[in-house]
């Protein structure tokens, strides 16, 4: 009988137990993992404004902002009427705010799970480092080429950044050279005509991975040999490809097919090409790249592209080479202010400016005598 009373009360007590169990698990919710990013971006310049979002769910009573490294919310945001997010706003970017973010949110019942990392960065903390293209920004389609990104700042680490959005940053480390130069290179490609080949760079260091530089200049590649059966254009010097240094000497790049843009490359410089706008004349478009006066920098081999408005970074067949050959001794070059002319004879000084004073003085002394002898 005892025992048939002891198996009972077990046997009441486990369903009880099952029972509080279920109602718990009743009342328990799963939260949806919340959503993080920034507005308009989260590579935010110094001074700018920025927004962090929260989304998480309905239920949500109250949002939290955390900073990676400290413990407590640094910020928190109810949201305002029916709906799943939140606004943090940051008016004024600094590099104490930039850093390593993540959010949650609490329901009635319960805390929801951190969102994933959300990295805001700081820009133009430092001088802004250049970019260039190795050999050239005119790449044939299907080829590579190599990005080149440095800095005189000593910088440990560079970002480089596709323009389209597509690949998120490569941080990549910097070499050292003997002179404080460091740089970073980067192989690209191979490049087709699909889309634009655009790229910006920053530096940072190592000890501040969320304090950027300000961004480079931003590099486009130009994609030529996609015309296969177009006519390339032809490109001349005129007066000729000899010339002194001191003279003037223009480059001509022509074609009949219809270009808006004739581009002017010149092998061995990483600088993107010269660039103007073509003008139909003679029954051809073309375009006239005067250099004056000529250096001894100036030569070297040219060649010349034509684009279209359309795709302005997809470029016809090159023209052929142009070799341009700088020589002979410098002819003076005219300065922009006159000087003496060594044939007209002795130069005497120049007084005008003495001589318009003391006629003024004069005119003054005559003026108070004659005021004197009035009164008297």
């Amino acid at each position: 009988m005892g025992g048939s009373i002891m198996t009972i009360t077990s046997t009441a007590l486990l369903c009880l137990g099952l029972c509080l169990g279920h109602r718990t698990q009743m009342h328990a919710e799963t939260l949806l993992k919340p959503i993080i990013w920034a507005e308009p971006s989260s590579v935010v310049t110094h001074g700018r404004p920025v927004s962090i979002w929260c989304q998480g769910s309905r239920k949500a009573r109250q949002y939290y902002l955390y900073q990676e490294g400290v413990r407590e919310p640094s910020r928190s945001e109810f949201p305002l009427g029916p709906g799943d997010k939140v606004k943090f706003s940051i008016l004024h970017m600094t590099n104490h705010l930039a850093g390593s973010y993540h959010c949650s949110y609490r329901s009635r019942k319960s805390w929801s799970v951190p969102s994933e990392t959300l990295d805001l960065v700081v820009t133009g903390m430092f001088n802004r480092p250049t970019l260039s293209a190795l050999p050239s920004p005119v790449v044939t389609s299907g080829d590579s080429v190599t990005l080149q990104c440095g800095s005189q700042q000593g910088f440990d680490r560079f970002i480089l950044c596709d323009e389209r959005g597509e690949h998120n940053p490569g941080r990549l480390n910097s070499q050292r050279q003997a002179d404080g130069w460091s740089q970073v290179l980067s192989t690209v490609g191979p490049v087709s005509p699909g889309h634009r080949w655009a790229y910006r760079c920053y530096g940072y260091f190592s000890t501040s991975p969320y304090v950027w530089s300000s961004s480079s200049d931003i590099l486009e590649l130009l994609i030529s040999d996609l015309f296969p059966h177009e006519e390339a254009p032809t490109l001349s010097a005129h007066p000729g490809p000899t010339v002194a240094p001191g003279e003037n000497v223009t480059l001509r790049c022509q074609t009949r097919r219809l270009f808006d843009t004739f581009y002017l490359s010149k092998k061995g410089k990483t600088c993107p090409p010269l660039y103007l706008r073509s003008q139909y004349q003679d029954g051809k478009f073309q375009a006239s790249f005067l250099m004056n006066p000529v250096t001894l920098d100036h030569g070297g081999t040219y060649r010349c592209y034509g684009s279209l408005n359309s795709t302005p970074f997809l470029l016809s067949h090159p023209s052929d080479p142009l070799e341009l050959v700088v020589t002979g001794a410098p002819i003076p070059v005219t300065p922009s202010v006159q000087t003496q002319d060594p044939t007209s004879g002795p130069q005497l000084p120049d007084y005008t400016v003495e001589n318009l004073i003391r006629l003024g003085l004069s005119g003054l002394i005559l003026v108070v005598l004659g005021l004197l002898l009035f009164e008297a």
